[in-house]
């Protein structure tokens, strides 16, 4: 049987813009003359489509969208089409919908699968929207069987985790039912190190069921979900026929008959996984919101060095924006490596002082002051006059502003609230600061235009004299340990507290995270590259009184 994987981006809520991409392939790859068309989860309507799910025109729409796709595949004589959709449920009870994977054959519809796991760990929510499928059957389709699923419905393997979520295996229940071949459309986002845990799930569901694996992954980002591909097809030793790139669309058609090739199975380096999630998110988050233009503020600090970098290779060098403020701490080497930097990529650059705004500032409120020690707030009207300079320039010219913090920052809320958290996206927010280093170093092999000084010099916000990042946080080394235990492995401060560091280094992390909720809360969207991301995520209280 030949198959051709539909590796894809499709946009939320653009149901003629999706079906118009199944027509383009299906009419791209009828010169192979594939037996199956297969693409991913939900793709008529895009992934997550959240709320728009509630709303009874745009499912309308989309059973719309259905009746048209149906009359495409009678051009199409001998080829199958696997599709995602949500579908309507049609019982008296439950969810109004169902998560579909719909196979049409020569204007007929000829199978419907209804995704029967709906997952609500992280950033999914699915029973809030779908009724879940019930039965998980499969289907005679020209000389063979197909066993037809929806991304979650193959997770549930028992040879891979401790504890199941689910009380059955859907895949297994096909596999007993006698199919010959398994399909497994998804959006599967990404983080980093999933690639390597996605493939390790089909290999053992081949293996298991000496049947080949299908899987079809979404590919582009949809607000902070960033979807890597990485489709796959392992034949029934759990050999791969085909391996899909990651963070690009591709469309490539499969003999099942061919057999694999069995070499070792080599996922895309993790920082190079990292940096490409990075700038595809932040590609397609301008493009599907309508921008073409990014503003960020260049500290001279490596964070808003490697942001820049990251926005130069989504967008090019003629769609980015510099700026840089120097102020009353500002060290003239700030100023010089930003603009360095910018010359170096080859973007617009422009200096703009706060010194004088922020003198009126304080004649202002020195009235008010008088009698207190300057501490924190004037630090925070340094960084407000900053992020109100940059919304500025986003109004006046319709740049998406893009803040530069990094995730052990908000983590512990060294950042503040309308100064360096202004922006419309903030591209790094989910990338602990020791990562920041590991970027810059693969940003510089690619090619050395990020200044060494910038990776050389302590971190700082130059808001105070002499300030260094460690006069308040511990070494970002320990400190991105202790996050990841805590945030990534749900640790107490308790089980921290029976590692090596410093007691009092534990519990001023744990509080400063849960403390600096009511700040996260109303920064700007985050691109998720870990397993745990602010955000839809990780949903914490804020008015709340509890155990660390």
């Amino acid at each position: 049987m030949k198959i051709t994987l539909a590796q894809l981006n499709p946009t939320i809520g653009d149901i003629q813009g999706n079906l118009a991409k199944v027509e383009k392939t299906l009419s791209a790859c009828s010169k192979d003359s594939p037996d199956l068309v297969v693409f991913s989860e939900l793709f008529l309507v895009g992934y997550p489509p959240r709320d728009l799910l509630e709303r009874p025109s745009f499912i309308a729409r989309t059973q719309g969208a259905i009746e048209k796709l149906l009359k495409v595949s009678r051009n199409y004589g001998q080829t199958g089409i696997i599709v995602g959709v949500p579908q309507p449920n049609h019982q008296p009870t439950g969810k109004a919908i169902h998560n579909s994977a719909l196979l049409m054959y020569q204007g007929k519809l000829l199978f419907t699968h209804h995704k029967s796991l709906l997952p609500t760990y992280d950033v999914f929510d699915e029973p809030r929207y779908f009724e879940p499928g019930m039965v998980d059957t499969v289907v005679k389709f020209k000389d063979t069987i197909l066993g037809i699923s929806v991304c979650e419905d193959a997770w549930n393997d028992p040879a891979l985790w401790p504890r199941r979520t689910y009380h059955h295996d859907p895949i297994e229940t096909m596999a007993k039912s006698g199919a010959r071949i398994i399909i497994n459309i998804a959006a599967s986002p990404f983080h980093r190190g999933k690639e390597r845990l996605r493939y390790d799930i089909v290999r053992s569901h081949a293996c298991k069921h000496q049947i080949p694996f299908v899987f079809v992954n979404q590919v582009g980002a949809n607000d902070e979900l960033i979807f890597d591909g990485r489709s796959i097809c392992l034949d029934g030793a759990g050999n791969p026929i085909a391996v899909l790139p990651s963070f690009q669309e591709k469309i490539q058609t499969i003999s099942l008959d061919q057999g694999g090739v069995a070499t070792p199975y080599k996922p895309q380096e993790e920082i190079e996984s990292v940096y490409q999630a990075l700038v595809l998110g932040l590609k397609d988050y301008m493009a599907k919101c309508g921008f073409t233009t990014a503003l960020l503020g260049l500290s001279g600090g490596i964070d808003s060095a490697v942001t820049c970098c990251i926005a130069v290779e989504a967008l090019g060098s003629e769609n980015v924006v510099a700026v840089t403020m120097p102020g009353p701490y500002s060290s003239p080497g700030s100023a010089e490596d930003s603009k360095n930097l910018a010359e170096n990529l080859g973007i617009s650059f422009q200096v703009i002082p706060i010194s004088p705004l922020y003198e009126a500032y304080m004649e202002s409120l020195e009235p008010h002051f008088k009698g207190r020690e300057a501490d924190v707030t004037e630090e925070n009207i340094q960084a407000r006059i900053r992020g109100n300079i940059l919304m500025a320039l986003s109004n006046k010219f319709g740049h998406l502003v893009l803040s530069t913090g990094n995730k052990s920052e908000l983590a512990v809320g060294y950042c503040t609230l309308y100064g360096d958290m202004s922006g419309g996206l903030s591209v790094i927010s989910d990338v602990p600061k020791t990562m920041v280093y590991e970027l810059a170093g693969y940003i510089n092999k690619q090619s050395p235009v990020l200044p060494q000084e910038i990776i050389n010099k302590a971190p700082t916000a130059e808001l105070r004299e002499n300030q260094t990042d460690q006069d308040t946080l511990p070494p970002y080394e320990v400190l991105d340990q202790i996050l990841h235990y805590y945030l990534d492995e749900h640790y107490s401060m308790e089980d921290i507290l029976r590692f090596d560091f410093e007691p009092e280094t534990v519990r001023w992390v744990v509080r400063a995270i849960d403390r600096n909720e009511y700040k996260r809360r109303q920064g700007p969207l985050g691109l998720k590259v870990t397993s745990k991301a602010f955000g839809t995520g990780r949903r914490m209280p804020i008015a709340a009184k509890f155990e660390s």
